[in-house]
């Protein structure tokens, strides 16, 4: 009796340690990336990398893109696609102009308006995808092109949001106690950052929250790794993929009015290729494009990336466009070799991949059954 309950205790008193997962194996090779690329720009270029205004205004910059990459997130995640977020920002930023300025509308309405839009766009998007089960690619296409086609049709030209109660709010600025720099007389400079960056932190906190600690997170990557399997679970996968569009289109049209309040204009030509940057910075902050495996702050991180590796770039003397485009299609190139190969290698391995929550997989080797 005392020899089986010594038994018993130490099999099951001992922790297991368990393999890391590929979510967290790609968001710290992400984070990883990003930190040496910064210490060696800071390194080699110094000057402006050194300044703490320069990096904050990598969040001041990307706000917008940062918000809409939370979304596009949360669809790849779950194994489909969206490139209509750029077309919903810019829709939502010429409504805006136009609601406050030529319609005397509220700041409140404004806000309203744009989350209005990102809905409408979401909602029905999901049900086309989710329940009509029409190719995510086509829908968010033709997606792109309408919201292209009817910012243009509620302003032609491009216009400058010039409400007094807007205005205020677009210049405001939260100052960053004890951090910043030495101007030439000496004076010391705060460091500040935009309205919108906050908004894009809370975006990112809560949908990590979400992804994390909430059914629907759980269910988003069942669905995302093995929407047959997850069916066979319980898991409503209709339901979930249409509120994972739902999600994303709210979150374009909260984009729309953080872009707003960076540049505090419409322009049928806002957030052009932000879809494709969205993506790939997704891409980068180890998000698959075959689902079920992802991270929210790898996704800022993966903006951070990108927008970083333009910077030295522009820092190197290459300041043509192309130069930063053929640098982001290098970099994304590499991160989709290094995730392919780090998969591989794992799978090769023998040993289990950790999926989130409950979910448990068994894999034999030579007709033996594998620890999960």
């Amino acid at each position: 009796m005392t020899s089986n309950s010594g038994l018993f205790a130490g099999g099951l008193g001992r922790k297991r340690k368990e393999p890391i997962s590929n979510t967290n194996l790609l968001l710290t090779i992400t984070i990883c990336t990003f930190v040496g690329m910064y210490l060696l720009a800071m390194s080699v270029w110094g000057g402006g990398f050194l300044n703490p205004q320069q990096f904050l205004d990598v969040f001041n910059n990307n706000a917008f893109l940062i918000v809409i990459s939370c979304g596009l997130t949360i669809v790849m995640i779950a194994g489909g696609i969206d490139i209509s977020v750029g077309g919903i920002t810019a829709l939502a930023t010429m409504a805006c102009v136009v609601y406050l300025d030529d319609h005397g509308g509220s700041v409140i309405g404004s806000m309203g308006l744009a989350l209005g839009i990102g809905v409408a766009f979401g909602l029905i998007q999901g049900i086309l995808v989710s329940y009509l089960e029409i190719q995510p690619f086509i829908v968010s296409l033709a997606g792109m092109f309408f919201a292209r086609g009817m910012t243009t049709i509620v302003s032609v030209a491009p216009r400058t949001a010039a409400q007094e109660a807007f205005v205020a709010l677009k210049t405001f600025r939260f100052i960053i106690p004890g951090i910043g720099s030495y101007g030439k007389t000496g004076n010391f400079i705060p460091a500040k950052v935009e309205l919108g960056v906050i908004v894009a932190i809370v975006i990112v906190l809560a949908v990590f929250a979400i992804l994390k600690w909430t059914r629907f997170g759980r269910n988003l990557y069942a669905v995302g790794g093995n929407s047959q399997s997850a069916l066979m679970l319980g898991i409503n996968v209709k339901r979930t993929r249409f509120y994972s569009y739902l999600l994303c289109g709210l979150l374009s049209g909260i984009g729309g009015y953080v872009y707003l309040l960076h540049t505090g204009a419409g322009n049928a030509s806002n957030a052009t290729a932000a879809e494709m940057q969205a993506i790939a910075s997704a891409i980068i902050g180890g998000t698959l494009l075959t689902g079920g495996v992802g991270n929210v702050v790898g996704t800022l991180f993966g903006v951070l990336s990108l927008k970083t590796i333009n910077n030295i770039v522009i820092a190197s003397g290459l300041r043509e466009p192309y130069w930063q485009s053929i640098t982001t299609g290098l970099m994304l190139c590499f991160f989709i070799l290094l995730q392919s190969v780090i998969l591989a290698l794992r799978e090769k391995g023998g040993f289990a991949l950790k999926l989130p929550g409950w979910i448990k997989i068994k894999r034999k080797k030579n007709g033996v059954d594998l620890p999960t």
